[in-house]
């Protein structure tokens, strides 16, 4: 394991943080992952708060990595390819602008790196619509709630954590089996 002077941070809105903190959490190289909210206008809101639509904020994850087991670029592959880029503060049976799709970039690499992709991705044209990721400098994360920490581990019997969250992670594990952990 490397050195945390080694390790870099990505913040990442792809819909639920259920569903994006279960699949970056199994990733290699991936050191911890953290849900909460960026993006918003409020200082540390609260989940009922950001599910009024009224703060600005979206679900996020926030991404402790070591790139030099994965790059920053490796976790777009798995952000575009775990949620629907095209659709506007919506992803499935989540409606709202907390549910949105925004890579809130720490460094200019990052900013070049996700604006290279989200190119990449129309230039092969991948969807059917445009991506409308919000691309967007980071500026702070607020933590979710302690009962939203490792939800979907500590909840798999729940209807949404089954309906939703499984069948993400299923496809996610057949795509990306090389860069699980072991």
């Amino acid at each position: 394991m490397s050195s945390k002077e080694s390790t870099e941070t990505a913040t990442l809105a792809g819909g639920c943080f259920w569903c994006l903190e279960a699949i970056f959490a199994s990733l290699r190289g991936v050191y911890g992952v953290q849900s909460g909210f960026a993006g918003g206008q409020m200082a540390n809101p609260s989940y009922a708060e950001v599910c009024t639509q009224a703060t600005g904020h979206a679900e996020v994850v926030q991404i402790v990595f070591d790139p030099q087991e994965i790059s920053f670029r490796d976790l777009l592959e798995v952000f575009f390819s775990i949620h629907d880029p095209t659709t506007i503060n919506r992803q499935g049976p989540d409606v709202g602008s907390q549910y949105r799709s925004a890579i809130f970039y720490h460094t200019e690499e990052q900013r070049l790196t996700s604006e290279a992709v989200i190119a990449e991705l129309e230039a092969k044209k991948l969807f059917d619509l445009p991506v409308v990721t919000e691309v967007a400098p980071f500026t702070v994360f607020y933590p979710a709630e302690d009962y939203h920490k490792d939800y979907y581990r500590l909840n798999r019997h729940q209807p949404y954590c089954r309906t939703v969250i499984e069948p993400k992670i299923a496809r996610f594990r057949k795509d990306f089996r090389e860069r699980l952990r072991q």
